[in-house]
């Protein structure tokens, strides 16, 4: 019986966050950086090279009530147009009805050099979203008999299809210097209904605030950041802080990088607000990449530290970028200022 409750009870949540009017939260990575057209369309063509990356994420993996979630994206940077483009792939599922999101969202970004040390990139996506989700894998109250047991058929009907498709725009600015980044993205500027019932449900606006400074460290005899095979040894504090709705989440945390190697430790949570008279304390993060030739490879863990504890599995988490160059290379390359933030 205890189970039983448990099913109902993780299915009525899932109901209230997914298809009512209780507003929802994204899919989220830990390794945000290494997924930075998710982050922010201002991202897109940010390197001097061409960049393929795969992101995947797996949350509360012990629990029915799971969240897996995949993006592929691509980006490449037009050097005579001083403009960059890209192609994001994301696919999330959640819930014991296995909520599925699947969307596909063009980028542009605009690169602008106000100064001789500062870089200012604006950029926009427009997303084209398909959301279904299984109702007969939800458990309502009227199934239940006097001993908690499933004996009847819900009552419930949906009138409506099981899935819905939706446009949905964002906007985003970057501004960095050598070692200095600051972003900012607004999401679902046009809070697009998501609703798979007839109530309404609107997909709401998402603001995305990350930046971070990158201290250079010690590299040999009177050298900074880079030794002298030219690989990178720097600490980068960093942060991410996102509001959609009523709710908010703060990523705090630090890279070293020492290649080929990068470690990162993170803090989720944002204690100085509380959820439902509980600590808004979500995760404590650890990161280990590896750098080989082009390939990043990075493999991150959330330790949570919520009410939900360590007996929900945590989440686990693998990127994967490559860099090539798609350049003419007879044509020498522009001068471009490139970003300091971290690739993982």
């Amino acid at each position: 019986m205890q189970k039983t409750v448990t099913k109902l009870l993780i299915a009525v949540s899932f109901i209230l966050i997914s298809v009512s009017n209780i507003y929802a939260q994204d899919p989220q990575f830990s390794q945000f950086y290494a997924a930075p057209l998710y982050i922010n369309p201002a991202f897109a063509g940010s390197t001097e090279l061409s960049r393929l990356g795969l992101n995947f994420r797996s949350q509360w993996p012990s629990l029915q009530a799971n969240f897996t979630t995949a993006s592929l994206y691509f980006d490449h940077f037009f050097e005579d147009y001083n403009s960059g483009v890209g192609v994001i792939l994301n696919a999330d599922r959640e819930g014991l009805a296995g909520l599925q999101s699947i969307d596909l969202g063009l980028q542009y970004a605009y690169q602008l050099r106000i100064t001789r040390e500062l870089t200012f990139r604006p950029g926009v996506e427009v997303a084209f979203y398909n959301r279904d989700v299984n109702f007969d894998r939800l458990v309502f109250g009227d199934q239940l008999d006097e001993n908690g047991l499933i004996s009847d058929v819900s009552a419930e009907q949906f009138n409506t299809g099981t899935s819905k498709f939706f446009v949905d725009l964002t906007l985003g600015g970057l501004i960095f210097s050598e070692n200095f980044y600051f972003g900012y993205a607004a999401h679902h500027i046009n809070t697009p209904n998501q609703s798979l019932v007839e109530e309404e449900s609107r997909l709401q606006m998402k603001s995305t605030f990350h930046g971070g400074y990158r201290f250079l460290l010690p590299a040999g005899f009177r050298k900074y950041g880079f030794n002298d095979k030219g690989l990178e040894r720097s600490l980068t504090p960093a942060f991410q802080y996102k509001r959609q709705g009523n709710f908010d989440q703060l990523d705090l945390g630090m890279y070293l990088t020492y290649e080929p190697v990068v470690f990162g430790l993170w803090y989720r949570g944002l204690p100085v607000r509380q959820l439902e008279d509980f600590p808004n304390n979500e995760s404590i993060i650890a990161l280990v990449g590896l750098m080989v030739g082009d390939l990043n490879i990075g493999y991150s863990f959330d330790y949570t530290v919520s009410g939900l504890g360590i007996q929900s599995g945590g989440a686990h988490e693998i990127s994967l970028v490559y860099h090539f160059s798609l350049r003419d290379p007879s044509k020498p390359p522009r001068s471009i200022m490139s970003l300091p933030c971290p690739r993982f």
